[in-house]
């Protein structure tokens, strides 16, 4: 091995540039022929060395597509056509195929009586859809096993296909109308038929028309009037302005509800509400649903509420991306340390924490149940220390 490795470190230092320099033009075709021989599939060589160069003459000049359609033409028109192994002769052979009468077993196995048949051949369009309907309600009877003492014999599904399967195609407000009334509620026959119902048009619903800036003000002058503000689906609230309501959080005594929906609020948004959650004392909701919060911001509004002893609802579901599993469980964790949280609005992905986190709110509200019954403060059993 090691007389080996000497003889390949000789070769180390080698210009293989100056080495091509000096070949003459025989050696180097020669080295291309050697070149030819490898692996054209093989990925890992470049493809000027997987494919030789078959370009001799000189380039014409630029592309010019008319030119080169002109030519192929004519290369193929020169072309001669092969002429083919068995002439063509237009002659037919074997036997003609003839499609197979398809029969309904359904259709085939009914038999009306006489007058049935004369009575749907004399009907209207508009009794035929009403029979046709209450031939199905009969059917579904039928399949039920409730009428067939009434029915008596087994040719009721054959007869809703018999009847041109109208049934099928009447729609829902005709059907169920039809179910009420014992007369003919379709009067306009096929025509009716084909009609879909017209629905009411649901209005979008309205834009949120809370002005910000005027909001914050009164945040921020304590307005005792300001005891909800709610911020949802207001999409070009800055960054800045979202943590400066944070802010004026701290020293709010007002406020009660606080709600940002939908205003792509991320990280440094959710720290800021989870300093403020650490020194307010009136804030009782904070909804921050659908944003862009990742799980950093949400375990930090989580850890938050170790010190706040007045938030009774918390909703942090639809974020833009999961939280995953570690988040989860860290949230279940400090839930059960938390004893004043009734309602947590998150969809847990895993049963564990799903199970820890509905226990840690049924306990809580246990309390407040208890609270109400004996009228003094209850601390809960074994909760503090977990």
């Amino acid at each position: 091995m090691s007389v080996m490795k000497k003889e390949m470190d000789k070769y180390r230092d080698i210009d293989e540039d100056e080495l091509l320099k000096k070949l003459s033009e025989e050696e180097l075709q020669r080295l291309e022929d050697e070149l030819e021989e490898l692996d054209p599939d093989n990925a890992l060589l470049p493809a000027g060395m997987r494919q030789k160069d078959q370009t001799k003459k000189n380039p014409t000049g630029t592309f010019q597509r008319d030119n080169l359609l002109a030519h192929l033409e004519k290369q193929a028109k020169e072309h001669p056509e092969q002429e083919d192994l068995v002439p063509f002769t237009g002659e037919k052979r074997g036997k003609a195929f003839v499609p197979k009468k398809m029969v309904d077993p359904i259709m085939e196995n009914v038999t009306l009586e006489p007058e049935l048949e004369e009575a749907l051949a004399s009907a209207s369009d508009a009794e035929l859809c009403d029979i046709a309907v209450s031939t199905s309600c009969m059917t579904e009877l039928y399949h039920q096993k409730c009428c067939r003492n009434i029915l008596g014999a087994q040719r009721v599904p054959g007869l809703a296909e018999a009847i041109l399967g109208m049934h099928t195609l009447m729609s829902n407000q005709q059907y169920y109308e039809a179910l009420a009334s014992s007369n003919i509620v379709n009067k306009q026959g096929l025509n009716s038929v084909i009609q879909c119902a017209q629905y009411k048009a649901v209005p979008d619903e309205e834009p949120n028309s809370t002005d910000v800036e005027e909001t914050l003000l009164r945040m921020k002058r304590n307005d005792p009037d300001l005891v909800e503000v709610n911020l949802n689906n207001i999409k070009n609230i800055p960054i800045k302005t979202l943590k400066a309501y944070a802010d004026a959080l701290i020293e709010n005594s007002v406020v009660e509800r606080f709600s940002i929906v939908g205003t792509r609020s991320n990280d440094p948004v959710a720290f800021a509400l989870a300093e403020m959650l650490k020194v307010n004392t009136t804030l009782k909701s904070l909804n921050v649903e659908s944003n862009f919060i990742t799980g950093t911001g949400i375990v930090s509004l989580i850890e938050s509420l170790q010190n706040n002893t007045t938030l009774q609802e918390l909703k942090i579901d639809n974020q833009s991306q999961p939280l995953g599993n570690k988040v989860e469980m860290e949230i279940a964790r400090m839930l059960e340390k938390n004893t004043t949280l009734l309602k947590f609005g998150y969809h847990f992905t895993q049963q564990g924490p799903r199970l820890r986190g509905s226990n840690a709110m049924m306990n809580n509200n246990d309390l407040v149940r208890k609270r109400r019954l004996e009228g003094g403060p209850i601390f809960p059993k074994c909760r503090t220390n977990i």
